[in-house]
């Protein structure tokens, strides 16, 4: 987090400005040598140009503080970055996959020559890109994303090198939409984890704990009689939330706080869980009674569309 936080907009800056100059070369490179692989490439840089603005564009918001109307904070203007830009590589590399079939049906003659020295130079230029975003990518869902674009692209520029070599030494022009597919299948493999990721944080998945052994330390918690009614939450990829109904002897709420003390120590320690919730109850835990039932929650709800 502490190293998110520190990100420069200097470091964006030169990582866009390096994907706009290979997006360009690449594309130029081509045409001229009509290689398939290379002009996709391109297609994909110009694609991380964009994502690394929304990118950058989501941790700024992200770094403003919490208000009335976004009590939790912004933090989630990253998981939304994060899952555009995963989702762009998917739809990029589906485009890429349907191109490079056609090219198998379709061959035409590609200069291998030009192909590689394009290729080279933009070889250099995403591998300086993705060491620049590799730091701090890994507890972040928006900078992985951004990380994986830039990584992917520095695949695909080794992939074209070697289709290069192939073409120019060997006249294997197949190999030029070949190498094609293999990127954009890794690429798919690589991005759909954090799509599906992004998803569960945004709605309000819970992260995988073993729920019994949360209730189980709590309840070896002198004081605690009764665990219930507990959930938990991301607010984002480091960010776990958990709020539950526990039943205590009654006891002064001097006594009680030491005892909450303890809940969250045990669950911060445990179960990395930063933010807790607690409601302490005496008898309403285990007297249905005193509970608001599914009933009374309709009740409310028709008021309030009557209203």
């Amino acid at each position: 987090m502490a190293e998110d936080k520190r990100m420069s907009g200097k470091k964006f800056f030169t990582v866009t400005v390096l994907n706009g100059v290979i997006t360009i070369v690449e594309a130029i490179g081509g045409l001229l040598s009509g290689s398939l692989s290379l002009l996709s490439d391109a297609f994909h840089n110009l694609g991380d140009t964009f994502s690394i603005v929304i990118s950058y564009i989501a941790h700024r918001i992200s770094l403003r503080d919490e208000d009335e109307r976004n009590t939790f904070g912004y933090g989630r203007a990253q998981i939304l970055a994060a899952m555009l830009n995963a989702l762009l590589l998917i739809v990029v590399s589906i485009f890429l996959v349907v191109e490079a079939i056609k090219r198998l049906s379709h061959p035409e003659t590609i200069n291998g020559e030009l192909m590689m020295t394009v290729a080279i130079i933009g070889l250099v230029a995403n591998l300086a890109s993705a060491i620049l975003m590799h730091r701090g990518s890994k507890h972040n869902l928006n900078m992985k994303a951004t990380y994986l674009h830039l990584l992917s692209d520095t695949l695909s520029s080794i992939g074209v090198i070697f289709g290069a070599i192939m073409i120019q030494w060997y006249n294997v022009t197949i190999i030029d939409p070949i190498i094609t597919i293999i990127v954009a299948a890794y690429i798919t493999f690589e991005s759909w984890p954090i799509v599906r990721h992004t998803i569960t944080i945004l709605m309000q998945g819970a992260p995988q704990m073993n729920y019994d052994a949360i209730k189980k330390d709590l309840m070896q918690i002198d004081g605690i009689t009764s665990v219930h009614h507990i959930h938990v939450w991301m607010i984002d990829e480091n960010r776990i939330m958990f709020s539950a109904h526990i039943n205590m002897r009654d006891m002064l709420l001097s006594e009680a706080e030491p005892i909450y003390h303890q809940i969250e120590e045990v669950l911060a320690k445990k179960y990395g869980i930063c933010h807790v919730t607690l409601q302490a109850e005496d008898i309403r835990g285990r007297n249905e009674e005193m509970i608001l039932n599914e009933d009374f929650d309709q009740q409310l709800l028709n008021r309030q569309n009557e209203k």
